[in-house]
């Protein structure tokens, strides 16, 4: 009876173990399988370790700014090629891509503040047409859209008091991406003074606005080739040492532990950051242009 009554319960956590293993994955059952063997008669339910080692790895590199894989990327290098050299050029490359991410940044809140422009312009048409007046309609429109940004209380403060409006707009266009507010400040002070339509006005201004929006959108998609292209070349010597170092030839040492390669690598590098300051600036000067 006790050798039946073991066989029947082996049976039973065989069952157990392939029904495990159809429903969640062979990985998932045996891990059932392990724990309920141990007699702890709870399975865990959580992710697998890859997903977890996954998940703090996106974190990780959400969290690690630009600049503090320069500094990584260093000290990997300088593992690497027993040297304190790449420890060095990483650390110094801190600023530079320190500037170059806050100048991303910076272009980014410009378009978006430049968006709200946008926005702010049809929803105060959209408020002048239903009839309210100009300062209530402003109050209104930039509460919903934000296109004025930190000198909204300036603006809304002018437009409730029957102070300047066309002056208050035209400083807070001086933020930016908020160019647009200057042409809204041309038409506020058209409608004001001379009695014309502000919504009608207001249209024209959105659709100037949007028309630029587009055309630089298209102007960038086209210049994308040029700054994949200068990227590229960019990565060129990094391509290189890796083939060298595939074909046994352990640049690392020679660039690293080297009178010569010392210099070629100091010249290289000068080289190389004038070749892509100069690739940039020219697909910089055609967006501006």
């Amino acid at each position: 009876m006790t050798g039946a009554g073991d066989v029947s319960v082996e049976a039973a956590m065989a069952c157990a173990g392939a029904a495990a293993w159809l429903m969640g994955g062979w990985d998932a059952g045996a891990r059932r399988a392990r724990l309920l063997c141990a007699g702890g008669g709870v399975v865990a339910t959580g992710p697998p370790a890859w997903e977890r080692a996954r998940a703090e790895w996106r974190r990780l590199r959400g969290r690690l700014r630009p600049e503090g894989w320069s500094l990584v990327a260093g000290l990997v290098i300088a593992v690497l090629g027993a040297s304190v050299v790449p420890l060095f050029l990483g650390a110094a490359g801190i600023p530079l891509l320190r500037r170059v991410r806050r100048a991303g940044e910076a272009r980014r809140a410009g378009e978006r503040r430049g968006e709200a422009v946008i926005a702010l312009c049809g929803a105060l048409a959209g408020e002048v047409r239903a009839g309210h007046q100009p300062g209530e309609a402003l109050r209104r429109a930039a509460r919903d859209s934000g296109g004025l940004g930190e000198a909204q209380a300036v603006v809304l403060a002018a437009a409730r008091f029957g102070g300047d409006v066309p002056g208050a707009l035209t400083d807070a266009a001086r933020q930016p991406g908020a160019d647009g507010l200057v042409g809204l400040a041309a038409c506020w002070r058209v409608a004001v003074d001379r009695g014309a339509g502000l919504a009608a006005g207001l249209d024209r201004l959105e659709g100037a606005l949007c028309a630029e929006r587009d055309q630089r959108d298209d102007l960038r998609a086209q210049l994308a080739g040029s700054r994949s292209t200068a990227v590229m070349l960019a990565g060129l010597p990094v391509l290189g040492l890796l083939l060298g170092t595939a074909l046994g030839a352990d640049p690392l040492h020679v660039l690293l532990h080297s009178g010569p390669g010392l210099g070629c690598l100091a010249v290289g590098g000068v080289l190389e950051g004038v070749g892509l300051w100069w690739a940039l600036r020219i697909v910089r000067g055609a967006e501006a242009a």
